[in-house]
């Protein structure tokens, strides 16, 4: 697995970037619009962190700065619907301080700030975002995944579906129902489970 890249900038386009290594062996990452922006000339050296991403059909370089960037890009594809355009277009946006403090401001909808995310989608991603990210940095308190007290757990989960539209009484039968199926669920675990009942029932 490839885990970090140092060589020559050769070619940048809208959404990636050629390195040329030692060895005449060449890397295409695909960068954040930040990262772009801030790119040098052909020519000079750059470096980069990589995560590398490998499917069934394809293997997908995605180069970052720091390594701060490149695990909180890995802690976001571990949120459900996103995948690596929409953690780069976040990225693109928030750094990974930025993100954290989004979650320490509580700013529900600062994710619809990021082209393609909408009102619904932001409260999603930043209901996971919450109990994922790690804040030690800024409170020295560590992750916020950490799995906590379930009154809590509950109460938070029933306040993010409320906020998504959903009748309050309704919500918490899906979280009772998913609290019990899925023992020692986190905020992620217990939100899909939540939804995936909901979603059944409307049916």
């Amino acid at each position: 697995m490839i885990g970090f890249v140092r060589g020559t900038l050769l070619e940048k386009t809208e959404h990636s970037c050629l390195v040329l290594c030692s060895g005449g062996v060449g890397y295409e990452l695909s960068l954040t619009d930040s990262s772009l922006a801030r790119l040098p000339g052909k020519g000079r050296e750059v470096n980069f962190y990589v995560y590398t991403q490998v499917s069934e059909n394809s293997l997908g370089l995605y180069g970052f700065e720091t390594w701060d960037e490149r695990e909180t890009f890995q802690l976001l594809l571990g949120i459900n619907r996103v995948g690596p355009r929409t953690a780069q277009a976040i990225l693109g946006v928030f750094s990974p301080e930025g993100l954290r403090r989004l979650v320490l401001e509580d700013d529900v909808l600062g994710l619809s700030r990021v082209s393609g995310i909408g009102r619904k989608g932001a409260q999603q991603i930043f209901l996971e975002l919450k109990y994922k990210l790690k804040l030690s940095a800024l409170t020295g308190t560590g992750a916020l995944g950490d799995k906590g007290d379930s009154s809590a757990l509950f109460r938070d989960a029933l306040a993010g579906l409320v906020n998504l539209g959903y009748a309050e009484e309704e919500a918490a039968d899906a979280l009772r129902e998913s609290l019990g199926a899925e023992k020692g669920a986190d905020m992620g675990e217990l939100l899909r489970a939540a939804l995936k009942r909901l979603s059944s029932r409307r049916r």
